[in-house]
This record gives structure tokens, sequence and C-alpha cells, in this order.
């Protein structure tokens, strides 16, 4: 049985109905895990898990211009932003929480001003909360960025997720974590989390140009 590789597949058989599919790829899902394929489709059939998945086929359909679509043209209408809001609105929620990086507070503070006024009780918590040296969760001295004897805020990820967690927000949204905090974030929150911008400090929070310019090709 082969690992799935779908990011290797250039035709995506499984956007097709049967009958009308290429040769499907030796690694592809569909001939190594049809029984698991089967298994899930049960999984959505719990309520909460269908209220939930059925919002995002609802949100997912508004981004949509209704009338391009049905000439089969994809016309967005929305942000990311938006759907969010759109989103909350529709699973019935009422405060969700914000995680963000120092280096993004204005971001995150105009988020926060956009989800407001689609009446959302935004909870918000910066990823210096806490004030905790970077030594005193026993990081070596000489890793601190700016110096080994200055005080350096240290990313508190965990404190970050338990601080929502104990707000009881309906689910999280991350801007601008480190990798690796943003996977700690992830594991401790309770809620779900979704993401609204991923920090890339060289491209200015736009990891995706790094995939389409030729001035970043040498980066790898």
């Amino acid at each position: 049985m082969k690992d799935p590789k779908c990011a290797q597949c250039k035709t995506k058989p499984c956007k097709l109905p049967e009958g009308e599919r290429p040769p499907l790829p030796p690694y592809c899902p569909i001939i190594n895990f049809n029984e698991i394929i089967e298994e899930i489709k049960s999984e959505y059939k719990d309520p909460e898990t269908f209220n939930f998945y059925l919002s995002s086929a609802i949100t997912e359909k508004e981004c949509y211009d209704r009338e391009a679509a049905s000439q089969g043209k994809i016309r967005p209408l929305r942000p990311r932003i938006r759907e969010i809001a759109a989103f909350a609105e529709k699973i019935g929620a009422k405060k969700i929480g914000l995680a963000f990086c120092v280096g993004l507070s204005d971001e995150a503070a105009r988020a926060g001003a956009i989800l407001e006024k689609h009446g959302l009780d935004v909870v918000s918590v910066v990823c210096s909360c806490g004030a905790v040296d970077k030594t005193e969760l026993n990081i070596p001295p000489e890793h601190k960025i700016y110096g080994s004897d200055r005080f350096e805020a240290a990313c508190n990820p965990i404190l970050q997720a338990e601080l929502l967690n104990r707000a009881g927000t309906a689910f999280n949204i991350l801007v601008g974590l480190c990798v690796g905090h943003d996977m700690l974030f992830t594991q401790w929150s309770k809620a779900p989390v979704t993401t609204l911008i991923v920090k890339d400090r060289l491209t200015g929070h736009n990891p995706v140009i790094t995939l389409y310019t030729r001035y970043y090709k040498d980066i790898v």
C-alpha cells in the first residue's frame, strides 16, 4: 500500500465521476484506501460534525458569484476575513479567539475590528503574553535573537491557547504565529483553529509568492 502523494498528481482524477476519470496514479487514495474512504463517510453523519461541515460548504458556495458559477466561471466575492465572519454566523458562534504575533499587532487589531463589526466578541491574546523571559522556559541564552544578556519575551503559544480555552471561544484564529508555535497552539487549543495570516518574514507574510516568482528561486 502506497502513501498518498496527491501533490504530484497532475490530472486530479478525484474531481471527476467514475467513468470519466483518467488512469489513476499508483499512489492514489482511491486505489489504496477505498475502505477507509467509505469508513470516513460515516464520520460526517455525527450531528455536530455535519453542522460544522454543512456550514463550511455553504460558506464556500457563497464566496462565488452565483450567476458566474452557473456559467462555469470562477468569480470570488469575499476575502478570507469575511468568510470567517460568515462561517461564525452560520454555526452560531458568538465568542471567537484571536491568537497573534506581536509583530502583527496592527493586522490583528484590524482583523479584530472587522470581526467585531459582524457582531462577534473577539478575545485576543498576543504571543508575548505573560512577559516570560525565554530563559524561564529553558531556552539557552545564546538562542535569544537580540543578545543573551537582554530580556526577551518568549512566544507563549500554550498560554495563548489556555487563555482562549478558559474564555470558552467557539473557534480560534491564528494571525502570524511562528512555525512550531502555531503547531503547539493548535495542539493545545480545545476549540477548532483556522488561519487568517501565516507568518513569512521575508515575503511580508505572503508565502505563496515564493512558489510563483523567479526572484525567489534561489531560496531553496
